[in-house]
């Protein structure tokens, strides 16, 4: 049964799902854009019974606390550290990190910090070469290159709801798979009062973990994390290059890819689960009783 939670962490209220026993291996479910732990709804109640899985929002998303850009520093930098102050306040000592869209920027930042906590690795659709960002990226480093109202406006374009559902039914095997909730969940958040500014403010910050490239992969190649790649091939944000980048870097790599998109999960939520399953289950050391 999943559980829901609401935590302070540097007096932010932070909203959390939870489920499964704390005795068994944990995953760390870190949602992406524009979505929030919501994107897990499914994926909780099928690995449950093995794991125990916390999926938290971020700061700006979801059911978490939403302070206006003049009252928080919407960086990647200051999400992580919350995310860090939350790993830490409910006593995650040892984990496997779920890395998917904003959620890969975020969990690579915890694994350089603490890579000793790391188990595995778990990326879906979850960026960390420069080969995953295709054509769709220009109009963002225009934006990165020269933050005027007028390429704010065109990055706005990416908050309508219009730009919410396609980042759910581009790429999709089929759109009768795919439930309307989830893009007009995100968008009713996204239309809230003050967010689109938070939005532009993370979306203008992407450009740093651009320049945090070199470091996650030397990570990668230093400590070898075992890693489960399960990636929506037609995901046109993060190209499909940039999951078989990581077989550059990492020699105990397990690699699948779905004919879906963004949200793979969406689509391909069953076999991802079995994946996750059978892969955690051959690479963890079980629990001493």
């Amino acid at each position: 049964m999943t559980t829901y939670h609401t935590i302070s962490i540097d007096g932010l209220d932070i909203f959390y799902r939870e489920a499964g026993s704390r005795d068994n291996p944990t995953i760390l479910l870190l949602h992406g854009y524009p979505t929030s732990s919501h994107m897990f709804r499914n994926l909780i109640p099928a690995l449950a019974d093995k794991f125990h899985l916390v999926a938290p929002d971020y700061p700006g998303f979801g059911y978490s606390a939403m302070p206006s850009v003049d009252e928080f520093d919407y960086t990647f930098d200051r999400l992580a550290e919350v995310m860090a102050g939350f790993i830490d306040a409910i006593g995650l000592k040892h984990y496997s990190l779920y890395l998917m869209d904003y959620g890969a920027p975020i969990g690579y930042r915890l694994a350089t910090q603490h890579p000793e906590r790391v188990e595995t690795l778990i990326v879906q659709n979850g960026n960390a070469y420069e080969e995953g960002l295709g054509d769709f990226w220009k109009p963002m480093r225009a934006y990165w290159q020269n933050r005027t109202p007028e390429n704010a406006d065109w990055v706005r374009q990416t908050m309508t709801a219009d730009a919410t559902k396609r980042y759910y039914t581009t790429g999709a095997k089929n759109l009768e798979n795919l439930s309307p909730d989830t893009w007009i969940l995100d968008q009713a958040l996204l239309d809230r009062p003050g967010n689109q500014e938070i939005q532009l403010a993370l979306k203008y910050d992407y450009q740093s973990n651009l320049l945090l490239y070199p470091q996650w992969q030397a990570y990668l190649r230093q400590y070898q994390p075992p890693t489960l790649v399960v990636w929506g091939k037609n995901d046109r944000g993060f190209l499909v290059e940039g999951a078989y980048a990581y077989k550059r870097d990492l020699q105990n790599l397990e690699f699948h890819l779905f004919d879906t998109g963004h949200f793979a999960l969406e689509e391909e939520g069953k076999a991802i689960a079995n994946h996750i399953r059978q892969f955690l289950t051959s690479r963890l050391q079980p629990i001493p009783a």
